[in-house]
């Protein structure tokens, strides 16, 4: 905390005592000339009448003055000038944005995941974004605003666009594993750079996540709709459209992020049940006196009934808890770690409907009849013997149970978050003061790029495009790589989770605060060009994350080919088919 604090200090300083000096005069030197000389009576012949040398220079220097954002910080019309202050303050957004990061990380621990994980937190992690946005759009006058909110706009598509492309690439390469059956081996990299057989793999929830942002992008191709048609009539009303489909979708996110834990525990749960059943038909099998199914490959009732009448084994009629314990002795739950107790409930919960506490003859046969049907339907059309039928059901159950990454994700719960429950000091003052920081020089950095833009001829979107990025998503950019780079299944899901999430996230809040701006200032939605570019790499990365959960090396050239691609495409439709 101190060290940034100290970082802080360190900038502001610096920036004040630049401001100090904004409004200096330039000394420049000038041969002397009499008709500098005035008496104060008579006047020059010269345009500057009788007005001093002093006068003169200031009278020069007010002819290329900018504004100073607040009235003290500083900025400039050079070119280097405004390169160096896109720097600093691009690096203060940079600060803002690891101060939000690790203090919603401090928070999470203490609180865990649901509605801070789910909702409070994604929103800080996207606030210097957003923040970029609002002040793009919201000072000014219309003119003003509708110049300068093409910098909110690069910024949006400039992230979007480096994480799906470059970084998503650079992903796949720092974490590329040997593939075998489609499935990376962990920390098995032998294949070097192979094309096909070396790359990375990843959970369901991956998938589920890259999903999410590709329904993200709806609100931008329904604002999009009346440009296509060119129908200048729908065009304010597409946006209020797009603004109420954005909101929506924030929502239904935010309530996904939420719920997440309490799916991904409903879906383990259920994995782990197929697992039980398996075991225990398996059991039934190397004990019964004949075959389960019968030559038509439905369940024996008659096998079935007698293998209960060996469970039973004080043959009253039920099987009991300790009957029924004592029968799945020896059947091994450890690789999906889970005990015998908990395999008695499951079976007792499946199989008793009458709710007795015990098991019925009927309700036996029944029950086992249900788990057989349910495994042939796993089976081929013509599942052949009962051993082929199980070991489809095993290899089933057991790729669902990979891409579930159940041994990794657990219960989801958050380590120490039962140790401590009382808010953290430490995680309030970063958010507060990456919040600070955001907030402050959100509107300078605006002003810089378009400053810069004045300066350089350069189009201001072009250099949101590529640098912004560059400050607001070098935290998830460096996260992502690292986490790709230890070479494990687990920790490159979470790395593409990261990238899926973050653009989801741009998509659900950064869009509709810039629609809203839109709507609200009576701006004129002039960005065919860029919501193509978000389209076309959000339709391409998204089906490719949500239909597959292996990436051999070979998707990472596509995914880094897209980012010039983009380029290219918003180059050639700005000054080639003029738009905008």
């Amino acid at each position: 905390m101190s060290n940034h604090l100290l970082s802080v200090s360190t900038f502001g300083l610096f920036l004040l005592l630049l401001g100090g000096s904004a409004y200096g005069l330039f000394i420049t030197h000038r041969p002397f000339s009499p008709d500098l000389i005035s008496d104060g009576i008579h006047d020059s012949d010269s345009s500057w009448g009788s007005y001093p040398v002093l006068n003169r220079l200031s009278a020069e220097s007010s002819t290329s003055t900018c504004d100073q954002t607040y009235g003290f910080l500083p900025c400039t019309t050079s070119v280097m000038g405004n390169l160096f202050l896109m720097v600093v303050y691009g690096y203060l957004m940079y600060f803002a944005a690891m101060s939000l990061t690790e203090g919603s990380e401090h928070l999470m621990e203490i609180l865990g995941p649901g509605i801070v994980g789910g909702l409070v937190l994604p929103i800080l992690g996207a606030l210097p974004d957003a923040m970029l946005v609002i002040v793009s759009g919201i000072f000014g006058t219309t003119e003003t605003a509708q110049s300068q909110i093409s910098i909110g706009m690069g910024m949006v598509a400039g992230s979007t666009v480096l994480l799906l492309t470059i970084i998503w690439g650079s992903c796949v390469i720092a974490g590329k594993c040997d593939l075998v059956d489609s499935i990376a081996q962990d920390a098995r990299d032998t294949k070097g750079f192979n094309l096909t057989e070396s790359g990375i793999s990843t959970d369901i929830w991956t998938s589920y996540t890259a999903m999410m942002m590709f329904i993200s992008v709806i609100p931008l191709l329904i604002v999009q709709i009346p440009q296509i048609l060119d129908s200048i009539l729908w065009r304010h009303i597409a946006v209020l459209i797009g603004l109420i489909a954005s909101f929506l979708l924030l929502v239904s996110y935010s309530t996904y992020k939420v719920l997440q834990p309490w799916i991904q525990d409903r879906k383990i749960s259920y994995v782990k049940h197929k697992h039980v059943i398996l075991a225990f038909l398996r059991h039934l099998k190397k004990r019964a006196l004949g075959r389960l199914l019968n030559e038509n490959g439905d369940p024996d009732e008659g096998n079935i009934a007698k293998l209960f009448s060996t469970i039973d084994t004080n043959h009253d009629g039920h099987i009991s808890d300790s009957e029924l314990r004592a029968w799945i002795v020896g059947i091994n739950f450890d690789e999906i770690d889970l005990d015998q107790n908990d395999a008695v409930n499951k079976i007792m919960k499946d199989f008793d409907t009458s709710g007795n506490s015990s098991i019925e003859k009927e309700e036996f046969v029944d029950g086992i009849s249900r788990w057989l049907n349910k495994t042939k339907k796993t089976a081929a059309r013509d599942p052949g013997p009962e051993t082929k039928l199980f070991n489809d059901f095993h290899m089933d159950t057991m790729r669902e149970h990979d891409l579930l990454d159940v041994c990794e994700s657990g219960s989801n719960k958050v380590e120490g978050v039962e140790k401590s429950k009382r808010p953290s000091i430490k995680a309030v003052l970063l958010l507060l003061l990456g919040t600070i920081i955001a907030a402050a020089f959100a509107d300078p950095l605006v002003d810089t790029i378009d400053n810069f833009a004045d300066a350089t001829s350069i189009p201001a979107f072009f250099i949101s495009f590529i640098v912004l990025p560059l400050a607001t998503s070098s935290r998830d950019t460096v996260s992502a790589i690292r986490l790709a780079s230890q070479d494990k299944r687990h920790t490159a899901s979470l790395s593409f989770s990261e990238i899926y999430a973050t653009v989801t996230i741009h998509n659900v809040l950064s869009i509709p605060v810039f629609l809203a701006l839109v709507y609200i200032r009576g701006l004129t939605w002039d960005f065919s060009s860029e919501v193509l570019v978000i389209l076309i790499v959000s339709i391409v990365m998204g089906s490719l994350g949500s239909f597959r959960t292996h990436f051999p090396l070979w998707t990472s050239i596509l995914a880094i080919l897209l980012y010039p691609f983009s380029l290219a495409l918003i180059y050639v439709l700005h000054y080639y088919y003029g738009w905008s």
